[in-house]
């Protein structure tokens, strides 16, 4: 059977070409005429949509519920249900049992879904409320009745998060692709290099050494005429007494 409102077709089983693509979104709203409403509106938006009418059977489906939970909602739970992977969360703010405020607050206390986008729907323009719910951690709060703009506009911030996701994956690769070039690179040149200067610095250095102790037994490296040497002046190092530095370099992406 068709339901329309406001020139939309609220009918459960319309459009659902479009559920098995898209942004997977969880509404929660106790009213059935406002879950239609907005379950309609996000599947024009192509989005999938799973739809419940408690912040007691959201919990269920995401798998958040602990013992003590289960045990106080097992009246209004009597469906069982797989644990849900979801892209977005939309909450009325107002339902009994459990507020959009207290299961936005078990959403971003847990660890799995503390990620996920969570938007808080109202009739009423409470600013007090709005605060706390952006505070707790809110995308977004819309004002009822939801209209198609808001959705779209939604549909349009998840498309850009989901393009800087897959930018920002993309960068760690390439930052991880260079380092690993450069390590490569740089254990390369230290297995390709000539022997250090510096270890014939020191050769050198030992024997210029040997020959000032010793002068009578190792001739002198500079060929002179005897006459020019006395027997008590020191010796002037080589150059190739002088110490050699090196320098290494390392880049970042």
């Amino acid at each position: 059977m068709s339901e329309k409102m406001d020139g939309f077709d609220l009918s459960p089983n319309s459009n659902s070409d479009n559920e098995e693509e898209g942004v997977h979104v969880l509404a929660v709203d106790d009213s059935l005429v406002d879950r239609k409403v907005i379950e309609r509106l996000l599947k024009i938006s192509s989005c999938k949509v799973t739809a419940v009418d408690s912040g007691w059977r959201a919990l269920k489906l995401l798998g958040l519920l602990d013992e003590e939970d289960k045990s106080s909602s097992s009246s209004s739970s009597s469906a069982g249900f797989d644990v849900l992977k979801v892209d977005l969360i939309i909450t009325d703010y107002c339902m009994p049992g459990m507020t959009g405020y207290e299961l936005l607050k078990k959403i971003k206390e847990s660890t799995t879904f503390r990620e996920i986008p969570v938007v808080i729907m109202s009739s009423e323009n409470v600013v007090a409320r709005i605060d706390r719910c952006l505070e707790e951690g809110a995308e977004d709060f819309i004002v009822k009745p939801v209209k198609l703009s808001d959705v779209k506009r939604i549909r349009d911030y998840m498309a850009s998060r989901e393009v800087r996701s897959v930018q920002n994956q993309e960068e760690r690769s390439s930052s991880n692709i260079n380092k690993r070039k450069l390590q490569e690179c740089f254990d390369l040149s230290l297995s390709s290099s000539p022997p250090s200067i510096s270890s014939s610095s020191s050769s050198s250095s030992s024997s210029s050494s040997s020959s000032l102790s010793y002068p009578s037994r190792s001739p002198s490296l500079t060929p002179s005429p005897p006459s020019l040497f006395s027997s008590s002046a020191p010796c002037s190092p080589s150059s190739l007494d002088s110490p050699t530095r090196r320098l290494k370099m390392t880049g970042f992406d």
